[in-house]
């Protein structure tokens, strides 16, 4: 592939990443960029080869250098987070906990936890940010998950999804210990 074909393809997927990653509608973002929303969709297709300064306004509209809109070179960015690196931020002295697996930024917080709960114990949480979804997969025994009073059980194999702007618990009813793996994400802040 050439050079210019290169940039292009470039251009097109750092342009609707970084649009996606500020939540910014096609219209959103011409009007910031003063650019044609014609002229948007041309690049994100990589179907023309803009000017430099039209290459400008797009990356002073999104927040982003050139030189991250242009980039080529660079491969998906990955991080690996070792196992000893996850971070513990509560436990209990029967041996319950959660660790903070990975996170990232895409387009608001997205975490990834690590759950274990014994018998007779529960977490409870405050309630997040409206929009805040969690997931969860068991991975032994049963979870009892409490949304906004309402009771719901969770066993091992099974996942569940809610909206977590409202009170909710983690709890273990039962006889053997709670596993789970938990997503949390969180919009952006606008």
């Amino acid at each position: 592939m050439a050079d210019l074909d290169l940039l292009t393809q470039s251009l097109a997927r750092n342009v609707k990443r970084w649009r996606a990653e500020r939540g910014f509608t096609l219209d959103t973002l011409a009007a910031r960029a003063g650019v044609s929303r014609g002229m948007l969709i041309q690049i994100e297709q990589a179907r023309t080869n803009p000017s430099i300064g039209t290459v400008v306004k797009i990356g002073d509209a999104l927040g982003v250098s050139v030189t991250t809109l242009l980039d080529y070179e660079q491969g998906p960015v990955v991080r690996v987070v070792p196992a000893e690196q996850a971070v513990r931020l509560w436990h209990t002295d029967a041996g319950s906990y959660n660790r903070l697996l990975a996170g990232t930024e895409a387009p608001g917080p997205l975490e990834m936890w690590d759950w274990r709960l014994m018998p007779g114990e529960n977490s409870p949480s405050d309630p997040h940010p409206v929009g805040t979804v969690e997931l969860v997969h068991v991975t032994a025994g049963e979870l009892t998950l409490t949304v906004d009073g309402a009771e719901f059980r969770v066993p091992a194999g099974a996942s569940a999804s809610f909206e977590a702007a409202t009170p909710h618990t983690y709890g273990n009813a039962g006889d053997v210990p709670m596993e789970m793996v938990m997503a949390v994400s969180v919009p952006p802040v606008r």
